[in-house]
């Protein structure tokens, strides 16, 4: 069965079905579906173990999102299949996060997951350790012959003093993937989607990952940092900057990783030059700190 085959074969529609692929996924494959009852949006993927997503987590992170008042309704989901409700509104880049309303609405989501998800989670839940994934990825790079293998070596050496920097964590539910097109912005609001990675984490990484990957100012971070912690001293400032720069090598190692494993048509390669070259800009102002 093709994936379009599976979506058009999920027994919540009503009369006539149109679907549609809907671009934008690195993950998964997206569809848009319009029946007599409504517009929705269908995720198909199983569970990647060598991304460590796991789909019951998915689900169950995605149902207490939107009982948090944070992300769409989950409307079905089956083994591989998860249906959510359409929300008609503009998918965010990085542009977006240079206007100040953009970025404080951003923040204010994010800080709500964090507090609100835990109240409405149920079932079991991962936990997401940045560092862990690093040396997991390391593995699984080994394993595939990656033409990355000659960094490897040193990018642990990197992680491993990144990890010594951030020391002890306070646990929120993060979303653990703040890509600027999981934000989306209707007429009303913000929704945050899409939580593949969610998992107990240091808010810390959600917040680097929401500046390296929609490369924020100094100004900008100094603000967010304010606005999510209220005091901020030079010591929060190192603890996050090394976390940011963990997010960053995450995502590299992340495209890396997928180059050698995902059959998605997407160029992983210039994917993997670019988080290259955020992550050791990050490394620089972390060391530089």
């Amino acid at each position: 069965m093709t994936p379009m085959e599976k979506v058009l074969a999920l027994p919540i529609w009503q009369g006539a079905v149109v679907a549609e692929p809907l671009g934008g996924g690195i993950t998964n494959l997206n569809f848009l579906v319009q029946d007599q009852a409504r517009r929705a949006v269908v995720r198909i993927g199983d569970d990647i173990p060598v991304h460590q997503i796991m789909r019951f987590n998915e689900l169950n992170a995605s149902r207490a999102a939107h009982a948090a008042g944070v992300s769409p309704a989950v409307l079905h989901h089956a083994p591989g299949a998860l249906v959510i409700d359409y929300i008609e509104g503009q998918t965010m880049t990085p542009a977006d996060f240079t206007r100040d309303a953009v970025l404080e609405a951003a923040l204010d989501l994010v800080a709500r997951a964090h507090r609100d998800i835990p109240q409405h989670l149920r079932g079991a839940a991962l936990t997401f350790w940045v560092f862990h994934v690093i040396r997991d990825y390391a593995g699984t790079l080994r394993d595939g012959e990656s033409r990355h293998l000659p960094l490897v070596a040193n990018l642990l050496r990197e992680a491993s003093e990144l990890e010594k920097a951030v020391g002890p964590i306070d646990l929120v539910f993060g979303h653990n993937d703040l890509l600027p097109a999981n934000f989306l912005l209707d007429a009303n609001r913000m929704w945050l989607i899409d939580w593949d990675y969610a998992g107990f984490n240091s808010p810390l990484f959600d917040l680097g990952g929401l500046a390296a990957n929609n490369g924020l100012t100094e100004g900008q971070e100094a603000t967010m940092l304010q606005s999510y912690f209220g005091t901020v001293d030079g010591g929060l400032w190192r603890r996050y900057r090394a976390m940011k720069a963990a997010a960053a090598l995450r995502e590299t190692m992340w495209s890396m990783v997928s180059e050698i494993h995902s059959e998605l048509d997407f160029d992983y390669s210039a994917y993997t030059a670019s988080n290259l070259s955020t992550y050791r800009a990050s490394l620089d102002a972390f060391r530089q700190s």
